[in-house]
């Protein structure tokens, strides 16, 4: 029997985005039982990275479906970008252009093209630890800005369709055809229950401003800690990825010449000191910036 591994991006502690008081782990953990109800409809097992609202490192859930095992490990997440309406669209990610998983990749775009989404393509992240260390082809779907309104639009209004996307594309990739008439209707399940996950950094208490990673959307001073600046892309992204990997919401932004790897974007003052003290902790060189 083919077997699937959803992971519904971030969680408990870790709201992902976040956009006018709505939060990624939301969207990804509806989404992703939504597709789970498909395909198990289909004949295909799932098996979840959870099914409530909780918090695992990216390493604990790529462990989780390694002891699971399964033809593919798909991870469900909304894109964000500096600026609200910045972005529209899907986009996949995966460790290498090669094997199963760019044609799974592949597959998921084109139906959720269908749906009226713009393709932005598929892009190699191998620094992402659910695509590293998992042991099966594995792709990470951004399904949409969650800071674009038209994408959210989209995402609430065709719900049913957005999961049926990504379940046939799964499906296609196995070779088992598609979902004539989805179930998931409009609505989809609410997201799992109000636990809270680990707290014990300070600056979590605020989530960061319009995405968790970036600025933008609602005005007003910023502050975020800035890990490094370098020329080459290649370098800032090399830093990225490790902090990602750490759990940490980073992001580049490119200014005067420069891709500056900077966390966090903060309205109070205060939380950026107390992420900048965490960071350096784990021996980053930091500095706040605004």
């Amino acid at each position: 029997m083919a077997k699937v591994i959803l992971d519904a991006g971030h969680g408990g502690s870790d709201p992902g985005a976040v956009y006018r008081g709505r939060q990624e782990k939301d969207d990804t953990l509806r989404l992703a039982l939504a597709v789970g109800r498909l395909l198990e409809d289909q004949g295909v097992e799932v098996a979840y990275t959870r099914t409530e609202d909780v918090y695992d490192r990216p390493f604990e859930k790529a462990q989780i479906a390694n002891r699971e095992g399964g033809d593919f490990f798909v991870s469900i997440h909304r894109n964000s970008s500096l600026e609200p309406n910045q972005y529209s669209g899907v986009e996949t990610l995966v460790y290498d252009k090669s094997g199963q998983k760019v044609e799974l990749a592949e597959a998921v775009n084109r139906e959720l093209e269908q749906v009226g989404f713009r393709n932005l393509g598929i892009e190699e992240r191998p620094g992402l630890a659910v695509l590293r260390r998992t042991r099966m082809p594995a792709v990470l779907v951004e399904v949409g800005f969650l800071n674009t309104d038209a994408d959210n639009e989209r995402f609430d209004g065709q719900f049913g369709e957005v999961a049926q996307a990504i379940a046939n594309g799964i499906l296609q990739t196995f070779g088992l055809g598609k979902v004539e008439d989805p179930s998931g209707g409009s609505s989809g399940t609410p997201g799992g229950g109000a636990e809270g996950g680990n707290t014990d950094d300070g600056w979590k208490d605020e989530q960061p401003v319009a995405g968790g990673t970036q600025g933008g959307g609602s005005g007003g001073k910023l502050y975020r800690v800035q890990t490094g600046a370098f020329r080459s892309r290649e370098n800032a992204e090399n830093l990225l990825y490790q902090l990602q990997l750490q759990g940490h919401p980073a992001f580049i932004l490119y200014d005067e010449g420069l891709y500056k790897v900077q966390a966090g974007a903060f309205r109070q003052l205060d939380n950026a000191v107390r992420m900048e003290a965490a960071l350096r902790r784990e021996g980053y060189s930091t500095f706040i910036t605004t």
